[in-house]
Formats: structure tokens, C-alpha cells, sequence
């Protein structure tokens, strides 16, 4: 759905104070007619404190006091920061020198709002329910519209209004006047308007709220944590980083698993000193060695814990099985005493493509502390 970023560039900055003075004044209105539990009260406080609508004198809102075209047409003018005017519309009932002069020329020159014909405006006809959800529709941009509900008045509704109705309905913007009713021509009082435009900005905040949530998943990177693990401390650390990092994590295991008697690398003839002493014995089959969506992945972790110096061989079946050609590439070990040394140059080397980072070893008792410090360091988006 487009929304006009409009409200969102003038209204909405005027709300951010508007709507900590809205709770403020919750209880208390400061007007002299509008009680501090009138449904409107709050929608009243808004308007006045972001600068929209004003009071009418003496402490007096005048809350049943019928909106005027001319009235709306400046209410929206101040909300987009009075822009100036190219010309002054050819209105013949729009004086030069009327308040209103400048903001019915922007709400006919942007088309939001319309003429009558015959040159005339219609500056002091009371402006209808129809007439408010249409010019706010218009504002916003026009957009789509459930019409799968309909009012029980539906038919009296004017052709040019119909969306506009739908949509403002289904945005909570505006609702029926009881008994499912609409009544598009009757006329909106101020404090029917104030509590529209109370409901509109509130629209606007939450399409702007997701919006931005839209944006920041599209800007953060897509991650993945890859990780083989031998007696489970590399594991520990994978799972700090994917949790940290709202990441996705994928374990690597052997078709053939190891026991603790394979890794038991003191004991000659072990699966793991075979393994060490004859490289062609270190081709490991992995149950799975392909990520579903791999292409969707920008950083990739990979983890292993150090054998002889070097990252465990299972991990090398996946490095190889695998393009990482625009993705970074960020290797992390476990070890109770040897280093990372080589073994992330050795995997970019196998690997033969992607953007490989210097990489991190992590002691194999490591805690969340320690990682999360080297992931700080690291700034990745997520």
C-alpha cells in the first residue's frame, strides 16, 4: 500500500511532541467545552497541540461547530508546512485575501481537493463525511480498499466516494455513525474531524512503522551459521552466535558419526589419527552438505574445532560443495589450546570464492560473554 509521505514529513514530526501531550492531557482537555471525558477529547488535544486546528477564543474549541471546505483545505495546508503556491486558484468564492486563499490553491493545485464548477469552491459549505474520507483518501495517496464489507446506507454513497469510504473504514479511520450506518452528506463537526485526523495519524504511524520494518529486514543481512562439532563445544558457540544474531544455523554431520573412541586422537590406529595420517581417508560424506535457500545468505559463519592445526576435515565436504561468491565468510574454532592459525585461509583457499574474514578462536569452556564482545567487534547488521 502507498502512503503519502506527506503527514509523515510535517504532521507526524509535529506528533511525536503532539502525542506525549495527548497523554498529558488525557484528563485535562484545557478548554472550557471539551469535557476531559468527551470521546473527543483526546483527538482535540492532538489537533491543537500539532499545530492544525485551533481554538476558537475564549477557551472554547467548539467541538459541534460544522467544518467548512475552506476550514479543512488550511488544516491540511499547515500539515504539509504551508508549501507555497504557484498561483492563487481561480476560485470566484475564494477571496485573495482570505486565510484560506493559499491552502485552497495547494488543495486544487495537488488535487486533493476539487471545485464545484462554474469557478466555485464552496469555501463555506460544511464539508460532508464523504467529502472528509475522499480528500483524506486522496492524501494518502489513494489506496486500495477492502469494499467486501458495506454500510447499511451503502447506496447513498457517491461514486467518487465509494473507495474513499472503504478504504477509511478499513484503516480505522473513520467508522459509522451507529446502526451501521454512514450517512456520507451529513456534516462533520470539529470534533468529528479532530478525532479523524486523531485516527489518521495513527494510521499514518503504524504504515510508517512498517515501512521502516520492511526497510531494516531489506538492509540487514541474511545470516547463517554453519557449524561441524566434534564433543559439542563448537556447537555451544555456534549457538551463542546464531541466537545473537537472529541467525539461521546449520550443523554439519557425518554419514558415518564419530565416537568417542574415533576422536580419541591419543590412541594410534583412532579414526581420527587414520584420518590425519592418510588424506584420502578425510573425503567425509555429510548427511546433508547444501543449504536450502543458500543464495539468500549474505555472511556465513563457519565453524570446527581445530585438528592438528588445521579446521576438522568434515567441514572442508561443505566448502567445497559450495559457491560463495558474494557472501562474507567468517570462520570461528574451538580449541582447549591450539590457535586458529591457518585453517580460514586454508578453508578460503579450498573454497576458492566469497569474501573470507580473519577469523576468531574461542577457548572450548567459551562463554556467551566472550563471544558476543567478538561479534560487537564485528558490527554485522541483523
Amino acid at each position: 500500500m502507498k502512503i503519502s509521505k506527506k503527514l509523515i514529513s510535517a504532521v507526524l514530526a509535529a506528533a511525536m511532541t503532539a502525542s506525549m501531550s495527548v497523554s498529558a492531557f488525557a484528563v485535562e482537555s484545557g478548554f472550557a467545552d471539551v469535557a476531559d471525558d468527551a470521546w473527543y477529547a483526546e483527538a482535540v488535544e492532538y489537533v491543537y497541540d500539532s499545530g492544525l486546528v485551533n481554538g476558537t477564543g475564549d477557551a472554547a474549541f467548539s467541538p459541534d461547530e460544522v467544518t467548512s471546505r475552506a476550514m479543512l483545505a488550511a488544516i491540511l495546508y499547515r500539515a504539509s508546512s504551508n508549501p507555497q503556491v504557484s498561483e492563487r486558484a481561480a476560485f470566484t468564492d475564494v477571496p485573495e485575501d482570505a486565510y484560506y486563499a493559499d491552502a485552497v490553491a495547494w488543495a486544487a493545485e495537488s488535487g486533493v481537493m476539487n471545485g464545484y464548477g462554474d469557478g466555485l469552491f464552496g469555501a463555506d459549505d460544511a464539508v460532508s463525511r464523504e467529502q472528509i474520507a475522499t480528500i483524506l483518501w486522496r492524501y494518502a495517496g489513494s489506496p486500495a480498499a477492502d469494499r467486501s464489507e458495506s454500510y447499511e446506507d451503502e447506496g447513498s454513497i457517491s461514486a467518487y466516494a465509494a473507495d474513499a469510504v472503504d478504504w477509511a473504514r478499513e484503516a480505522g479511520i473513520m467508522s459509522g455513525t451507529g446502526g451501521n450506518y454512514f450517512e456520507p452528506q451529513a456534516s462533520a463537526t470539529r470534533a468529528q474531524v479532530a478525532m479523524i485526523l486523531y485516527n489518521y495519524n495513527n494510521y499514518i504511524a503504524a504504515a510508517q512503522d512498517t515501512e521502516q520494518d520492511s526497510t531494516d529486514d531489506e538492509d540487514a543481512d541474511s545470516i547463517l551459521v554453519v557449524y561441524f562439532s566434534a564433543s559439542g563445544n563448537t556447537e555451544a558457540v555456534a549457538e551463542i552466535i546464531a541466537g545473537a544474531l537472529s541467525a539461521d544455523i546449520f550443523e554439519l554431520v557425518p554419514v558415518e558419526p564419530y565416537t568417542d573412541d574415533d576422536l580419541d586422537w591419543m590412541t594410534d590406529g583412532s579414526r581420527v589419527n587414520l584420518e590425519h595420517d592418510d588424506i584420502s581417508l578425510r573425503d567425509i560424506e555429510l548427511v546433508a552438505d547444501t543449504v536450502e535457500n543458500w543464495d539468500a545468505y549474505d555472511t556465513v559463519f563457519i565453524g570446527y574445532p581445530i585438528w592438528w592445526g588445521i579446521a576438522a576435515w568434515p567441514v572442508d565436504s561443505f566448502v567445497t560443495a559450495n559457491d560463495f561468491t558474494g557472501k562474507t565468510v567468517i570462520p570461528f574454532c574451538t580449541s582447549s589450546s591450539s590457535g586458529i592459525g591457518q585453517s580460514g585461509e586454508l578453508l578460503a583457499e579450498l573454497a576458492g570464492s566469497g569474501d573470507w574474514q580473519e577469523g576468531q578462536r574461542f577457548r572450548s569452556s567459551a562463554d556467551e560473554i566472550e563471544v558476543t564482545e567478538w561479534l560487537n567487534v564485528l558490527s554485522i547488521d541483523k
